[in-house]
């Protein structure tokens, strides 16, 4: 088993403060980040990604589970000088990669993979969504994705008809990937302490989405009949620019409700309904 010094003084011993505008909250109880890393499930075949790894609590956690290898992806450098102190102890099992994980291109990194990942708070959502976007025209891309979000953005990922989080995350997401919610962290679990409490997501990609149906156009119906919550879907539909009674019609949709009151299988009615028009 590995042996690496307190979080703490490492912490201290780099000066590494929590910088807001890269939407730092490092998490450093192990007993939290051993959690995190056993939900995402057996690790020793698979090729791990890490992003944003800051003094390393997760990190330690993911390669005491046996991860086939690690993939960190820091785009602060004051980070990097502490993933070399764990690279000189661990060796081979991790690579460091310095970028932004916007922009870092997962699919170099060789399959089979998993990400697993406490995210910045200021671009979790964008992140997400781009992967998702991978595993839509290539399913084999990820196979699960175990992610911790701010709360808000959390429960918009696993909502589901009915619940006013509802809405086009929940609906790319599960219509890709079986959703399950692992954990939630209050304030205090994290330096500094968030505003606001954190849950811990794993989405296990599906080998084909829900419904078969073009993302462009699930997308597109999702933003209009979301567009405006409040109006029935004979109204919200509108902007579509189709008949849209012919369109509820054909998807067996009634058109009095609201979009959040329809499930995933009938919003991707919709949208197949609407790609034969």
């Amino acid at each position: 088993m590995y042996q690496f010094p307190p979080l703490k003084q490492v912490i201290d011993q780099y000066g590494l403060a929590a910088k807001k505008s890269l939407g730092q909250h490092f998490l450093l109880d192990g007993r939290i980040t051993d959690d995190i890393a056993r939900y995402a499930g057996d690790l020793t075949s698979y090729n791990v990604i890490e992003v944003g790894p800051g003094p390393g609590g997760l990190t330690r956690s993911l390669l005491k589970t046996g991860a086939k290898k690690l993939y960190v992806i820091e785009k602060d450098a004051r980070c990097l000088a502490i993933m070399q102190d764990i690279k000189s102890i661990v060796g081979e099992q991790l690579e460091i990669i310095h970028g932004d994980a916007l922009e870092v291109d997962i699919e170099s990194i060789p399959a089979p993979r998993k990400i697993v990942a406490n995210l910045p708070y200021n671009a979790g959502t964008q992140m997400l969504l781009n992967w998702l976007d991978m595993v839509y025209h290539n399913p084999a891309a990820i196979e699960s994705m175990t992610l911790m979000f701010q709360k808000e953005v959390a429960e918009r990922i696993t909502a589901t008809h009915g619940n006013k989080d509802y809405g086009r995350l929940s609906i790319i997401s599960q219509w890709l990937c079986e959703v399950r919610t692992d954990m939630e962290l209050p304030p205090g679990a994290f330096v500094p302490p968030p505003k606001v409490s954190s849950q811990v997501v794993t989405l296990t990609t599906r080998s084909r989405p829900l419904v078969d149906v073009k993302k462009e156009t699930l997308e597109k119906v999702v933003a209009a009949a979301f567009g405006q919550r409040r109006k029935m879907l004979r109204q919200a539909l509108k902007p579509l620019g189709a008949d849209t009674e012919k369109l509820l019609h054909d998807a067996g949709i009634d058109g009095t409700l609201r979009a959040e009151q329809v499930d995933l299988p009938g919003l991707c009615r919709l949208a197949q309904a609407y790609e034969t028009l």
